[in-house]
């Protein structure tokens, strides 16, 4: 089962949609950089694509923490490809393809009865280390700006109060 402050499972060479093209990603390529690994249900769904885009639009404040974000959902590159090509082109980051469920089992977000993934994100450290994880039913869109407030009190490698936001105190 995977837990916070394990390692985080690697995955081998999947075929990623990546700007217009098909390339194979494994999470080895990001060692050194954070990680926001993210699973969402289905392509062509309607609370997916709102997701999708917010973290595109965002992506350049991800990038500023040295933060790399990859997507993942149990559909195939193929569903990928029409689905970006035709509904969202701007995503500007790999989105994963887990037909065989071997990721969304791994990550422990499979909803096997379905065969979809749950909405699931995970912060893996450079270390390749999860740092946090959070896990929702298929119904309702996740907070882009909470994963980035997260991922930077992570950072901070501090203890962070409630609520806390960059530039206030963490405390000692």
């Amino acid at each position: 089962m995977l837990k916070v402050g394990r390692q985080a499972p690697d995955f081998v060479k999947m075929d990623a949609y990546v700007d217009g093209e098909i390339e194979q990603v494994s999470l080895n390529d990001y060692r050194d950089k954070w990680v926001v690994l993210f699973f969402y249900p289905a392509d062509f769904s309607f609370v997916c694509p709102t997701e999708l885009r917010e973290l595109a639009e965002r992506k350049g404040e991800f990038d500023e923490q040295d933060t790399v974000i990859l997507g993942a959902s149990t559909d195939s590159i193929y569903s990928h490809t029409a689905w970006f090509e035709e509904e969202l082109s701007e995503v500007n980051f790999p989105v994963i393809a887990d037909p065989t469920h071997e990721l969304s089992e791994a990550y422990g977000v499979l909803e096997e009865e379905q065969g979809l993934a749950l909405r699931g994100t995970f912060i893996i450290d450079p270390d390749g280390v999860v740092k946090y994880q959070l896990v929702s039913d298929l119904n309702t869109g996740r907070s882009v700006e909470e994963t980035l407030r997260v991922l930077k009190a992570l950072q901070t490698g501090e203890m962070c109060p409630v609520d806390w936001a960059p530039g206030e105190e963490t405390l000692e």
